[in-house]
């Protein structure tokens, strides 16, 4: 029996659903969670820490998920058939648990038996053979410096299934083992693992690659930048650089990539578009996305001022902005590259001291010892990066992610996709997903998205005048969905709601994003909230 206890922390969940996503939120979150641990209330406490746990991935705060998602496993142990009727919530945490154990690998704040009891648990429900139980033990003895064991899981990863709902992203997996091959010295193994990638191919192709994959072509163009220079197709590394950097010089997710770049430019003989690089993103590097790509970033820095010193351009000042106690500098190319030095070594060290290892140390060395791979170039080729294609007026291409574009049904399903949660597509073009209690529909009916929230719970006819009263006291309490009582005529009473918005003057990714986001946070809401009925 729900009690009035009950119905006070889902009240308060979905307040809490509805702030702004800041710190305070998080915060709610956790004391919703706690309160409902406390209350003996499992489902509370599980929807309190899913939101908890995707507020932090929103926020680019990946290692603080480790320790929601232990709890969250920590009361399906207490509670274990709590998921039994709801597969997809389990499959959501399995997801969410592979994204803390790879969130964890990037900072010293997680200890290493937290990451390896996530994984063990993983593989006991998942099989130790199953692809993301295999991916992350690859990468787990990977960053430990163990490559034997690596490239043992490396097999079984590369031998399982791309297309598992719990592994990350398919159309990405390429672009990873491309990445720790190239780590491992075998750059044709890399462009081979890249696929349609690869240095032969044209534009054009790699453009098509990863079609249901918001990240690509860039992430791959990245990661065939090494190899492609380490086997002398250079000229193809360079433009791989140019048009991926050009979405990557803005895009907050992009931090972990810019390393690559940064050596690029060191080793392919453009020390004066490196300092520009290293100029522009310098900013980015006190708000990193973690502690392993903020080491990376340093290092690969590092890396290129010391080559570009000894190119003759040690005395070129860069302006650092100032952060906490740091004052703003105007520091020279040579002092820079020391501050960056040690930074990267420093932050190695941390992670050897908590992996009882010196693997990250001996590997930020063997960077900053790397020598050019290509011959320096003049100026006047390196102000070639700068030069924009001419646009195609028959291929315009997509809209930029501030650019507003008409609504239609491939805007909406990319605005989906990005979100990287299980979406199914009607003969009818409706995109129909399923969130915690929430199925939510997305159509686009000429120049207006709709979001159709159809609550899990349903009510017995006879409680027709309670469903009223809720859907009323919704709508005068709140702005969205707009709720409302669907009677199918099998007896029992659907609790649905909807958000409509008119977009008659175009949308643009990033709007429509924030869009799908709000419906589905207040369709959540609104389902938990039915669900929490007596």
């Amino acid at each position: 029996m729900t009690t009035a206890r009950d119905r006070a922390l889902a009240a308060a969940l979905a307040d809490a659903r509805d702030r702004p996503d800041d710190e305070e939120r998080c915060a709610e979150l956790d004391r919703i969670a706690a309160r409902a641990d406390a209350a003996d209330d499992p489902r509370t406490a599980l929807s309190a820490r899913f939101a908890l746990v995707e507020a932090y991935l929103h926020r680019g705060e990946r290692w603080r998920t480790v320790e929601p998602v232990r709890r969250l496993r920590a009361t399906l142990a207490r509670h274990p058939g709590l998921l039994d009727a709801h597969p997809d919530e389990l499959v959501r945490l399995r997801r969410h648990q592979r994204q803390a154990v790879e969130a964890a690998l990037g900072t010293p704040r997680v200890g290493l038996d937290q990451i390896r009891s996530l994984t063990d648990e993983l593989a006991d429900e998942l099989g130790p053979d199953a692809t993301p139980v295999a991916e992350l033990r690859c990468r787990i003895a990977d960053h430990l410096g163990d490559e034997p064991a690596a490239r043992r899981a490396y097999q079984r990863w590369t031998a399982g299934d791309a297309a598992d709902p719990v592994g990350g992203c398919p159309g990405c997996a390429p672009a990873r083992r491309a990445e720790l091959l190239t780590g491992w010295g075998e750059p044709e193994a890399a462009l081979a693992a890249l696929g349609r990638h690869g240095p032969h191919d044209g534009e054009r192709d790699a453009a098509d690659g990863a079609p249901d994959c918001t990240d690509q072509p860039e992430r791959s163009l990245t990661a065939g930048l090494l190899p492609w220079l380490r086997t002398g197709a250079v000229e193809r590394a360079a433009r791989a650089h140019v048009r991926a950097y050009r979405r990557h010089r803005r895009e907050r997710a992009a931090f972990p990539l810019l390393a690559t770049h940064l050596r690029f430019c060191a080793l392919g003989g453009y020390p004066h578009r490196g300092l520009e690089l290293l100029t522009e993103q310098l900013p980015r590097l006190d708000r990193p996305a973690d502690d392993l790509s903020a080491m990376e970033f340093a290092a690969a820095g590092a890396l290129l001022c010391g080559l570009a010193a000894e190119a003759g351009l040690g005395g070129r000042r860069i302006h650092r902005p100032g952060h906490g106690s740091r004052p703003a500098a105007e520091v020279d190319v040579a002092t820079l590259g020391a501050q960056l030095q040690a930074l990267a070594t420093a932050l190695a060290g941390s992670f050897d001291a908590r992996n009882g290892t010196g693997h990250q140390s001996g590997r930020i060395a063997s960077w900053l010892a790397e020598r050019p791979l290509a011959g320096p170039v003049s100026l006047a080729a390196e102000s070639e990066f700068d030069e924009e294609p001419e646009a195609d007026p028959a291929d315009p291409g997509p809209p930029g992610p501030e650019e507003p574009a008409p609504l239609d049904a491939a805007l909406l399903a990319a605005a989906l996709a990005a979100r990287r949660e299980a979406v199914t597509a009607e003969p009818d073009g409706t995109l129909v997903g399923r969130w915690g209690e929430a199925t939510i529909q997305f159509r686009v009916l000429g120049e207006v998205l709709h979001a159709r929230v159809v609550a899990a719970r349903t009510l017995p006819a006879d409680r027709r005048a309670e469903a009223y009263a809720f859907c009323n006291a919704w709508n005068h309490d709140r702005l969205l969905p707009a709720a409302y009582v669907h009677e199918p005529g099998d007896g029992t009473l659907v609790l649905a709601a909807g958000v409509t918005t008119d977009l008659s003057c175009g949308v643009a990714p990033t709007q429509l994003a924030v869009l799908v986001a709000a419906a589905v946070r207040t369709g959540t809401a609104y389902a938990d909230a039915v669900a929490a009925l007596g």
